[in-house]
């Protein structure tokens, strides 16, 4: 394998540029001071593909950032909805469009500034008509294994 003096210059100055603390962050939304405070910039954050088509969430913090709450933001895009069983409790507050929770027939609706409250143990649908993007914060962090 050739190894050209532009690769080397590359990871050279990648290399120096993290040191000196000019890179970028892997985490551009994230700033964490030595104390444990986390600051998340919320219009820095960007959401990837989830298991279904329409749904899209990025948690922002890790288990070892904040082992016993976890944080990240969904989004519910063209008229999306998908049945969950939740392990944990959890809050939804919405930031934008309308989140639908369907639980026993009955459906709950959220539109920016509203909270919902969903218990551990509850069997719903996150839905929407058009649009939802809102914040989700869980108990336990550790929801994935439950």
């Amino acid at each position: 394998m050739d190894v050209s003096k532009e690769l080397i210059r590359s990871i050279v100055e990648k290399v120096l540029a993290e040191s000196a603390g000019t890179a970028a962050p892997a985490e551009p939304y994230k700033e964490k001071d030595p104390s444990g405070i986390i600051k998340i910039t919320t219009d820095k954050v960007e959401t990837e593909r989830f298991e279904q088509d329409g749904v899209y969430l990025k948690d922002v913090v890790t288990l070892e950032e904040a082992p016993r709450m976890g944080a990240g933001l969904m989004e519910l895009k063209d008229g999306t909805s998908f049945e969950w069983t939740l392990t944990y409790d959890e809050y939804d507050c919405v930031v934008e469009g309308t989140l639908e929770i369907e639980i026993n027939g009955n459906v709950l609706t959220a539109k920016p500034g509203e909270i919902i409250y969903i218990p551990k143990g509850s069997h719903i649908h996150f839905q929407t008509p058009n649009y939802a993007k809102y914040w989700y914060f869980v108990y336990p962090a550790n929801w994935a294994e439950l």
